[in-house]
């Protein structure tokens, strides 16, 4: 009496799984470059960190002075949610753009992954540490990934999309 339920019950909840599944990608196919922009997070720059940000990869920073100028956690959180949205631009510059290089595109999944990885250990040891040295080395890990990737994603249009460049300048 109870395996039949258990085997409805299970169905149902694939069900939903799918259907929720299928309606976010509908969403995500839908989006325009604006609402795009839109959703990067302006609350915190990493252009603090780095002399050329966008342009060229590395920090003009010490661990010490990242995290004071990233403002702690907050600029891990910002890198943490803006690091999905890059991984989303790219994937929409991949579609709308003619020969998009797919190294490119899978080295920015791989640096979006590495951030938010590297993010989420840095708050967790922040939550039990506060602000020490391992706190600073992984939020400037994060950082001079974050700061790769924008440089990335900055080439990128550059090469494919040279129009939607000013307003990702803008927003980030």
């Amino acid at each position: 009496m109870i395996l039949p339920l258990i085997q409805i019950a299970a169905i149902v909840a694939t069900a939903l799984i799918l259907g929720r599944w299928r309606m976010n990608m509908r969403r995500r196919n839908a989006e325009t470059w604006e609402s795009l922009l839109s959703r990067l997070r302006p609350d915190w720059s990493a252009r603090e960190l780095s002399d050329h940000f966008l342009w060229k990869e590395g920090l003009s920073a010490t661990p010490e002075d990242a995290w004071k100028r990233m403002e702690g956690p907050k600029g891990l959180w910002v890198m943490y949610q803006n690091a999905r949205v890059l991984l989303q631009m790219a994937d929409y510059a991949a579609k709308h753009c003619e020969g998009v290089d797919r190294l490119l595109i899978e080295t920015l999944h791989s640096d979006a992954m590495q951030i938010r990885v590297c993010v989420l250990t840095a708050l967790c040891q922040y939550g039990f540490t506060q602000a020490s040295e391992g706190v600073r080395i992984n939020a400037f890990r994060a950082a001079s990934m974050y700061t790769g990737m924008a440089a990335r994603m900055t080439q990128l249009m550059q090469d494919h999309a040279a129009g939607m460049v000013p307003s990702f300048v803008a927003a980030m």
